[in-house]
């Protein structure tokens, strides 16, 4: 389980989250607990930090005074909770069997995951199987040089989907400020509704959107097999209803044919038509009577719908006919027989250089791209069906 800042923001709230773990503990569940930094503590270092070094302070000195939010409120839980009775073990980055390993890229520094897996099977599942309570600082690293790091935005996050990749966990809690994950971000929104089930792959494209989602770099740490659970901190049980987020990433990038079928492409050029939306709409509502819209690209006077191939021919008469009669658009092409690889991933757009990695493994073979668009969390490339087993590759060597 992670408890959020919010959760561990003073004495009672502490207290609350000490009879939360109890519960756990009396119902026989092994435990590993990570923590966030006390209330607000990480913005009042980084405020005191810029006050009085208004000159500038060096990354490994800011992630050095910013870990000791998370290593104060470890040691804070820990000592709250053998007060009680309970045996607790604190980790610090000081520590020989410290778990979570980084690269050196300070103040948004990445784990390495084959590192801290083996490290928690070494250190930490053989404490929890005695017995103990196993408290980790989120948010926190080292690196393999011995400085302190820390992982930037989503870290506690991270950590507790680290930890429970190595543990084999049965469940992530995650008790935050929030009832969960909601529909929309109620300070916009007075309708948001907490979702009871998302996937992670839902979750990628919505995260950092203004709501209180999970950060995108923390999603790509979510085992798949394993859910997670986010609950409101005042709840009075973990066992309390929440938001579940369900899969996840077998891999940083993933590459597959994402239609099985030969796809075709529907140019309509126009003056302006882009800015048509009638047309746009009308054009959209035709292709969903008979097929599936993969996809749609605009200029100022052209429209490209990528479109399964299903029922094809009525289609793209009956989008010929809508063009006609519009007065807006002056004709359309069509491109048949392509197919559709899809590139999906957490923080694509964190990582510069895909597209260009993805045009240059498939120039020497001489294998056209007839359409590329980008989201949130996935590429979509159109390229000819004959060369779909060939790109398909080469992408998948590019991307490694």
């Amino acid at each position: 389980m992670k408890f959020g800042g919010s959760s561990l923001a003073d004495s009672q709230r502490i207290a609350h989250v000490v009879n939360l773990v109890e519960q756990e503990v009396r119902r026989g569940h092994r435990l590993a607990i990570v923590v966030s930094a006390i209330g607000k503590t990480t913005d009042n270092l980084l405020g005191i930090i810029r006050g009085a070094a208004p000159n500038g302070a060096t990354k490994t000195d800011i992630d050095d005074i910013l870990a000791m939010g998370e290593r104060t409120s470890a040691r804070v839980l820990t000592t709250a909770l053998k007060s009680r009775g309970l045996p607790a073990r604190y980790f610090d980055p000081e520590d020989p069997d410290w778990p979570v390993i980084t690269d050196q890229e300070f103040s948004n520094a990445n784990p390495q995951l084959d590192i801290c897996l083996e490290n928690i099977r070494t250190h930490i599942r053989p404490l929890l199987d005695s017995g103990i309570i196993a408290i980790v600082p989120g948010f926190v690293g080292r690196t393999s040089t011995g400085e302190i790091s820390t992982i930037g935005r989503g870290g506690s996050d991270a950590t507790a989907f680290i930890l429970a990749r190595g543990l084999d966990a049965d469940e992530v809690i995650l008790v935050t400020d929030a009832d969960g994950i909601l529909s929309a971000d109620p300070k916009l929104v007075r309708s948001a509704k907490r979702l009871e089930r998302i996937d992670v792959r839902t979750l990628v494209k919505l995260a950092d959107s203004g709501t209180k989602f999970i950060h995108r770099k923390a999603l790509r740490y979510k085992p798949p097999g394993i859910p997670a659970r986010v609950i409101k901190h005042t709840a009075g049980d973990l066992d309390s209803p929440g938001t579940v987020i369900v899969g996840g990433f077998l891999s940083e990038l993933e590459v597959d044919l994402a239609e099985p079928q030969p796809c075709l492409s529907i140019t309509i050029a126009g003056k302006a038509i882009s800015q048509s939306p009638a047309l746009v709409e009308q054009l959209v509502e035709e292709v969903r009577r008979s097929s599936i819209l993969l996809g749609m690209s605009a200029d100022f006077d052209s429209v490209i719908l990528y479109v399964s191939h299903a029922n094809a021919n009525p289609l793209v008469e009956e989008i010929h006919d809508r063009i006609l009669k519009s007065g807006e658009a002056v004709g359309m092409a069509v491109r048949e027989n392509l197919a559709f690889l899809r590139i999906a991933g957490v923080g694509l757009e964190e990582t510069p250089g895909l597209i260009r990695r993805v045009a240059d493994a498939l120039s020497p073979s001489e294998i056209n791209i007839f359409g590329i668009l980008t989201l949130a969390s996935s590429i979509l490339v159109f390229v000819s069906w004959e060369d779909k087993e060939t790109a398909l590759q080469l992408v998948k060597e590019a991307l490694k």
